[in-house]
């Protein structure tokens, strides 16, 4: 009989790395983003989340290269249709804000309804590849980030992604390399987290 331990042998060093992992800030982000096959791996890695009735509630929009100028416009566009009053400086903000780093993922939640699977575990599902593909990232080399802001609420942005009744945003994943060192921040105090039945 084979060793159950041979399919899922003790990683150490993987657990350093999740110990250590931090997210990379998309305003210092820089090029290069991760090549077609860095992406391709990433994404396949995302897609290996939990998944409860194998539903795939999930799916991918990459932003990269001319189409993430394009989307900045829209942002504009629309800030300036539900503001009246709002100012060249933040227009500009919208107009560069896909343009932080080279390449951004956006994570589509996409629930189906009437079915047993609960919508809130779907959800859980496309947050998880949200999680996952930031692991990947930072595993390959790349800072990473993992970001809704207001456009992920934005009906008319929403439209402009083709994103249907059944779906919104669960993040906006930032990839570059880290233009400064990855700053720590202070994390929860973990005693205060736990509790035992």
């Amino acid at each position: 009989m084979s060793d159950p331990q041979s399919f899922n042998p003790p990683t150490p060093g993987l657990i350093d790395f999740l110990l250590a992992r931090r997210s990379g800030s998309a305003k210092t982000m820089t090029e290069p983003g991760p090549s077609p096959a860095e992406l391709r791996t990433i994404l396949a890695a995302a897609a290996r989340v939990p998944d409860h009735g194998k539903l795939a509630p999930w799916r991918f929009i990459v932003i990269e290269g001319e189409a993430r100028a394009r989307l900045g416009a829209v942002l504009a566009k629309r800030l300036a249709e539900v503001e009246t009053d709002v100012s060249e400086v933040r227009l500009e903000i919208e107009r560069g804000r896909f343009l932080r780093a080279p390449t951004i993922v956006t994570v589509v939640s996409r629930v189906k309804e009437a079915i047993p699977i609960p919508m809130w575990e779907q959800e859980l599902s496309a947050g998880a590849c949200c999680m996952t593909m930031l692991i990947a990232a930072t595993a390959l080399g790349y800072a990473a980030n993992w970001i809704t802001e207001w456009c992920a609420y934005d009906e008319a942005v929403k439209d402009h992604l083709g994103l249907s009744a059944n779906e919104r945003v669960a993040g906006f994943v930032y990839m570059g390399k880290p233009a400064a060192p990855l700053e720590e921040r202070v994390r929860p105090d973990l005693d205060t987290l736990i509790s035992t039945l």
